[in-house]
């Protein structure tokens, strides 16, 4: 199976990288090599480049920044991944693409399903949603097809099941029919991503604990840490292009907020005999972060009951993911 990496140097890329060399056919393209707001670069690189599989974990993520670079966010959030999808459906292929949390408003209070309807409250999110919507509608557009084929639908499926978070129905009949197999694009919500190969939340709280003996963190947003390496160890099992579709939620098990997820890496790093100066985390405030100038959800912990039925296993809790992630990256240091 040829899988083609897109944000191959990002922090899901790497990882997917480094999971799939050697057991796949795998090529990445970072960010230089392809630059998701040029449209037309996307066609001429994909066009000529046989592939079985695309995963898209590159974005426009820089949530601030989306609020004053609207334009760009769209293009890379929405309108590429469209593009994408759309190569992809007329190559037979099939395309994952990642997503995020922050297209909910945070007002459930309960844990976000794939039938809850998203409502983003920021640029990055409404882009985000856009580019949810235009991959799924990239599938379900009519293809051309080797004549006297007909497009088959497994019972069961992801992309059977109500997609009302991306406020788009799909429709029984999707995808392309290439190779005698339909295509089913994939959507994957994730939230407060973190894994070794760039720098994020748990890293910098780190980096301050070992430098201050006083640190704090919110105390009052709530969402779930996902571990890279754990989204790539599961991935390969949506990689058939007439399986699973549609959009699925895939986070660590249970939530926390950032303090507690900084205080309890101060825990594992200390259990790791991974030396710091601060030993707990002061609470601050979400309305605090006067110097934010988007909005961020209070609460966007991502349900994977969906991802533990179709697979069986659900996913470990985050707190056995940060503790792996800080033994095998920090204890070493």
């Amino acid at each position: 199976m040829k899988l083609l990496v897109i944000g191959s140097a990002g922090r899901l890329g790497a990882a997917l990288m480094r999971e799939y060399q050697g057991k796949f056919d795998v090529t990445g393209f970072n960010h230089p090599q392809l630059d998701l707001s040029n449209l037309d670069k996307i066609r001429e690189k994909l066009g000529g480049t046989d592939f079985d599989v695309v995963i898209n974990a590159a974005a426009f993520t820089n949530v601030d920044r989306c609020e004053t670079e609207r334009d760009l966010a769209f293009l890379v959030n929405a309108e590429a991944p469209g593009i994408l999808a759309k190569i992809c459906g007329d190559k037979g292929a099939k395309l994952i693409h990642f997503s995020t949390d922050y297209v909910f408003d945070g007002e459930k209070r309960a844990p976000y399903t794939e039938e809850d309807e998203a409502n983003p409250i920021s640029i990055y999110g409404e882009s985000k949603l856009a580019g949810e919507k235009n991959v799924l509608a990239a599938q379900n557009r009519p293809a051309s097809r080797p004549e006297g084929s007909r497009l088959i639908q497994p019972a069961g499926s992801l992309s059977s099941f109500n997609s009302s978070s991306s406020t788009l129905d799909v429709p029984s009949v999707e995808g392309a029919a290439c190779r005698g197999q339909v295509r089913r694009h994939l959507v994957v919500r994730v939230s407060w991503v973190f894994g070794p190969d760039r720098p994020s939340f748990i890293d910098g709280m780190i980096k301050r604990a070992q430098e201050n003996e006083k640190i704090d963190a919110i105390a009052d947003k709530f969402s779930t840490p996902t571990y890279t390496h754990d989204i790539a160890r599961m991935l390969p099992q949506f990689f058939d292009g007439d399986g699973e579709g549609g959009i699925l939620h895939f986070a660590n098990a249970g939530k926390c907020s950032w303090q507690e997820y900084a205080h309890w890496a101060l825990d594992c790093c200390r259990e790791s005999g991974v030396p710091t100066k601060a030993k707990t985390v002061g609470p601050l405030k979400l309305n605090d972060m006067k110097d934010w100038v988007a909005r961020r959800p209070v609460y966007s912990v991502l349900s994977t009951a969906k991802y533990a039925q179709l697979t069986g296993t659900p996913p470990r809790t985050w707190r056995e993911a940060v503790a792996d992630y800080i033994r095998r990256f920090y204890s070493k240091k």
